[in-house]
């Protein structure tokens, strides 16, 4: 059993005593359940932004804990105010430190799209997602049938979420595309050995639909990487490594949307 396998058998629980915890009809009253979410294509198309989704994660199962002292809202703000155009929150307690709090928190401090980065199997935790005030929630192709990827989009979309589907190679992709999805993502990072390689987004790009937005997660710490991806097809860049592991998030994001700019004037001044 490898990492992804224990992390659904754990949600698989996590998610049964959810629902025994807390039922629906308690979700749908939470003060966030009937706000008008913000769209994730309209954030990551906007011409006057570099398409950062940036990622509040305090630890990761391959790079261990990456900063437990950062507060959420203070990060988050920071992140938008360098520029971001989303923002992505882990709520995987087991493996990732997160909590379903953490998106609550972001949510009151900011007014850009919210991911709730976690590992959705059930309705349940879609209904969770909206509760808690995010606006887009992810579905990894590797965890899901094609069946399940479009019921959950669906059923997301019902509610006025927008859907990002990750994906981790060509047959993940041509097997899981879905019209109820709003973005693909390219996640750079073998499930295997955690191992990270770029190139990964650069050999599924021309096999995204233009109807989907583009989005390359993982392995992005350099502004160069950016403007490439932008120059294949990608919109939204996911980064949370890069950041999180700072003394400064905020700071770390900044710099990097700022080294975008410079780099994309000089190639018009050019």
């Amino acid at each position: 059993m490898n990492i992804l396998d224990k992390i659904v058998a754990r949600k698989r629980q996590e998610v049964i005593e959810n629902k025994s915890k807390t039922a629906t009809a308690v979700l749908e009253q939470s003060e966030f359940f009937d706000r008008s979410c913000y769209s994730l294509r309209e954030a990551l198309t906007n011409p006057d932004k570099v398409g950062v989704i940036a990622e509040f994660k305090r630890r990761s199962p391959s790079k261990g804990i990456l900063n437990v002292d950062a507060d959420v809202a203070a990060t988050t703000q920071a992140y938008v105010q360098a520029g971001a155009s989303v923002l992505s929150v882990l709520t995987d307690v087991d493996f990732f430190m997160g909590c379903n709090e953490n998106v609550m928190k972001a949510r009151r401090a900011n007014q850009v799209p919210i991911l709730r980065k976690d590992f959705t199997i059930d309705e349940y935790q879609i209904l969770e997602a909206k509760a808690m005030g995010a606006d887009v929630i992810l579905l990894i192709a590797a965890i899901l049938s094609p069946e399940e990827i479009n019921r959950l989009a669906a059923f997301a979309h019902s509610l006025g979420l927008s859907v990002l589907l990750e994906v981790h190679n060509k047959q993940e992709l041509l097997r899981s595309i879905s019209p109820h999805c709003d973005a693909i993502g390219v996640n750079n990072r073998n499930l295997n050995d955690f191992t990270v390689n770029v190139e990964t987004s650069f050999e599924l790009v021309e096999l995204i639909p233009t109807d989907f937005v583009k989005v390359s997660e993982s392995a992005i710490s350099k502004a160069e990487t950016i403007i490439d991806l932008k120059q294949a097809g990608y919109s939204g860049f996911l980064i949370g490594e890069t950041f999180m592991k700072t003394s400064d998030p905020g700071k770390a994001c900044k710099e990097l949307i700022e080294q975008v700019y410079k780099l994309e004037s000089s190639k018009v001044k050019g």
